[in-house]
């Protein structure tokens, strides 16, 4: 009976950390934040829904990191989908197009249908100005931009910004629906919304959008702001997740082929010029470097 009432808790879960920060905004951008509306669960609901599921075969990771660990390690996602966080999120229109890609999130977005826009657009700052990556079709170089072209830039967005909200404003006050009138505004105009997902995908979502090479660099600081407040709500997952996740590394089954041959002393040169695919060798070569 006792061993039931462990496993089988009913009591909400108020963690005092995630408490202290619930509702705080915390900002994001020149005009953005992001802030924890509410949760439900942490760490001990990771653990309460593992060991419902595997009885009491589990019994001997009695230590909560160490479950919680276990799972993240061999991947078994299931009770990390019972801890739950909702999020008032402020960002330009731009950062919420990428940021809907993630589909497993519920999400309700200001509508400029009902509602009229506000006068918020983002405007980049000199070091936030990037170039075009010659590498990737959807990424920028780490080269500093000229001061005088990312100056050019920042005047030509912040000058259409402001012409664009100007006309809408005039249709607005001629009666035309905010329904066409919004259609000129440009993406760097700020949107907000409630987003509510669970941890796991919460975790997918940060581990994609936190990548320091591939993710646009206004999204990744929503990102940023968001895995602060998770570590939070659920210490040891976040713990995991940098472990094994974030800062951990898959191969793939050319790669070990390949990793195996250089340990057993074939020239590591040779052995990535015999991997076909340019991309995949490159790839490879980037691990070597964190790796060496």
């Amino acid at each position: 009976m006792e061993e039931k009432e462990e496993i089988y808790q009913t009591k909400r879960i108020v963690i005092p950390e995630a408490e202290e920060v619930l509702g705080k905004e915390f900002k994001c951008l020149d005009h953005g934040f992001v802030r924890l509306i509410d949760y439900m669960g942490g760490d001990s609901s990771i653990v309460q829904a593992a060991r419902v599921s595997y009885g009491k075969g589990t019994k001997k990771l009695s230590e909560d990191r160490g479950l919680i660990r276990y799972l993240m390690r061999h991947k078994h996602t299931t009770p990390f989908e019972m801890v739950e966080m909702k999020w008032h999120v402020k960002m330009p229109i731009f950062v919420a197009r990428q940021w809907v890609r993630h589909r497993t999130a519920k999400i309700n977005e200001y509508s400029l249908r009902f509602s009229e826009a506000r006068d918020e657009f983002y405007i980049p700052k000199l070091g936030e100005v990037r170039f075009q990556s010659v590498t990737s079709r959807q990424g920028s170089e780490e080269i500093e931009v000229p001061q005088d072209i990312a100056q050019m830039v920042i005047d030509f967005i912040s000058s259409s910004s402001r012409t664009t909200f100007s006309m809408y404003n005039v249709m607005i006050k001629n009666k035309i629906a905010r329904e066409l009138s919004r259609i000129g505004l440009t993406l760097n105009l700020y949107t907000e919304w409630y987003w509510k997902n669970d941890l796991h995908n919460t975790l997918h979502f940060l581990g994609l959008r936190m990548d320091k090479k591939h993710p646009q660099y206004e999204i990744r600081v929503y990102a940023e702001a968001m895995a602060d407040i998770v570590k939070k709500v659920s210490p040891f997952a976040y713990e995991a997740f940098e472990d094994y996740v974030l800062n951990g590394m898959s191969l793939s089954s050319i790669e070990v082929d390949a990793l195996k041959k250089i340990i057993s002393g074939e020239n590591l040169e040779e052995v990535i010029k015999r991997i076909e695919n340019k991309r995949e060798r490159l790839e490879f070569e980037g691990k070597l470097k964190r790796l060496i």
